[in-house]
């Protein structure tokens, strides 16, 4: 949670204490705990640290599930909405860091256009439903006290804007003097004029910064001492200054929100020379299909080379590679009914399909192969061939489908990142297997042309059965 820049650490703690007693008061909450005040303006986020943050980690009742804790997040928002000046953002704990789901990169120099195209991409994502929990990089930072020093007017009194600089350093952070020692602990003596608990601008002003000349000179007559807010940071990518806008999914798939908010990117107005892409975890999917992609070909390549150095044809191969196509119906259909979402687990279980569905088919080829070895015509050797490779492709695919079923139901903890493989290689695999013993034979009877002789086998034959009757 995040309360305006410059808010003390009391008020901040006040409204972490009500988001807390609104958490616990939801059915189905275990525990919460809160933690007020996180990191310093030192950090990497400044916007994510100081006093005017805080942190509510909620933990639910054991044997809660995905639908619970959406229940709890949507309850959750509709409580926080109710909080004056609060912003919220909603998280999981994860082993590892990735970047927000949706974001958009605004590049740009100038601060001010940078910030008004921000806002206005801002504005356009809070009237979506699809979008939650949004935010943005270029916020208000915290107040502060700006010194800009007039070079002229110390080059006039003799002195240099870095001894000025360093002397209004000196003066409010401090010098070390001294170290006092307790118990093998080293604590730092700070020498300072300025109280920066209690100080004032006009103190700030008052500061001598020729200390020991006869004539005393105050910092208001070498530089202006104003009262601003500065940016909370400024973000760069490629030596250019970014501002990111990021949010959740509040409803939907990453795909569908993404073309949502090109729509939205697109009907922005943009300052000139500011430019907006859409980044974030859609660009790691796009990157990731387009390797699983080219995966799948290479998968696809490699199986026809071995299948053609194994029936010394280019055509045949060809023919059992038909199933694939047919699989991936299988998969496009089980996904649609289940309502799964086309990921990169789905993927692998795409490639998985290359090498599992095609083995029906060698099995049944290679029969047909071998029956017109035998001296059968081409359309009885597919009939008979068929006749004897049922069972056994029966039987493998059924092994197969039982044995992804646990996966598929979603059985055990973590079953929903497991759970889209295996429901496309179930679907993949027990349309292929239909098809294979349909269509695949069609083909093969209209597309080969591969002439056998069984005569020579024939021939052989007789002369080995005269050879054995002498």
């Amino acid at each position: 949670l995040r309360l305006a820049p410059g808010t003390p650490l009391e008020q901040t703690d006040r409204a972490m204490a009500a988001a807390q007693s609104q958490a616990m008061g939801l059915d189905g909450v275990a525990l919460s705990y809160a933690v007020t005040g996180t990191g310093n303006r030192l950090d990497a986020s400044p916007t994510d640290a100081g006093e005017n943050t805080g942190r509510l980690s909620v933990t639910l009742a054991p044997g809660a599930g995905t639908r619970e804790e959406q229940a709890a997040i949507a309850a959750l928002r509709g409580r926080f909405a109710d909080l004056a000046g609060v912003q919220y953002r909603f998280s999981r704990p994860a082993l590892f860091n990735f970047s927000s789901p949706l974001e958009v990169t605004i590049t740009g120099y100038d601060l001010d256009r940078l910030r008004l195209a921000a806002e206005q991409v801002r504005l356009g994502m809070q009237a979506s439903p699809t979008f939650s929990d949004i935010k943005s990089t270029v916020e208000a930072g915290n107040p502060e006290i700006q010194i800009v020093f007039d070079q002229e007017r110390a080059a006039q009194l003799g002195i240099s804007v870095r001894e000025l600089a360093d002397r209004v350093v000196s003066s409010v952070r401090g010098d070390v003097a001294t170290r006092y020692k307790l118990r093998e602990k080293k604590i730092d003596v700070l020498v300072r004029s300025v109280d920066t608990r209690a100080s004032s601008v006009e103190e700030i002003r008052a500061l001598i910064v020729n200390p020991g000349s006869d004539r005393p000179v105050p910092l208001s007559a070498v530089a202006d001492v104003t009262v601003a807010t500065g940016p909370a940071e400024i973000r760069r990518t490629r030596q250019q200054r970014v501002a990111l806008v990021s949010a959740n999914l509040s409803s939907g798939d990453l795909g569908s929100a993404v073309s949502e908010l090109d729509r939205i990117v697109a009907s922005v107005d943009m300052p000139v020379g500011v430019t907006a892409a859409v980044s974030g975890q859609s660009d790691d999917m796009q990157e990731s299909f387009r390797s699983l992609q080219f995966t799948m070909l290479l998968a696809v390549f490699l199986v026809y080379l071995v299948m053609a150095s194994q029936f010394e044809s280019l055509l045949h191969p060809f023919v059992i590679l038909l199933t694939i196509p047919l699989a991936l119906v299988g998969s496009v259909w089980a996904m649609f009914l289940t309502g799964t979402t086309v990921n990169v687990v789905a993927y692998i279980g795409l490639i998985m399909l290359a090498g599992i569905v095609v083995n029906q088919s060698i099995v049944l080829i290679d029969a047909v192969n071998q029956l017109r070895e035998k001296g059968l015509a081409k359309h009885e050797a597919i009939v008979e061939a068929a006749r004897l490779r049922l069972r056994p492709i029966v039987i493998t695919k059924l092994t197969t489908i039982l044995g992804l079923l646990p996966m598929a139901i979603g059985l055990g903890e973590g079953a929903e990142i497991r759970k889209p493989m295996a429901i496309t290689v179930i679907g993949g695999v027990a349309v292929a297997s239909f098809f294979t013993l349909l269509v695949i034979p069609v083909v093969y009877s209209l597309l080969d042309r591969k002439r056998f002789e069984p005569a020579r086998a024939g021939a052989g034959t007789r002369v080995a059965a005269e050879h054995a009757g002498g």
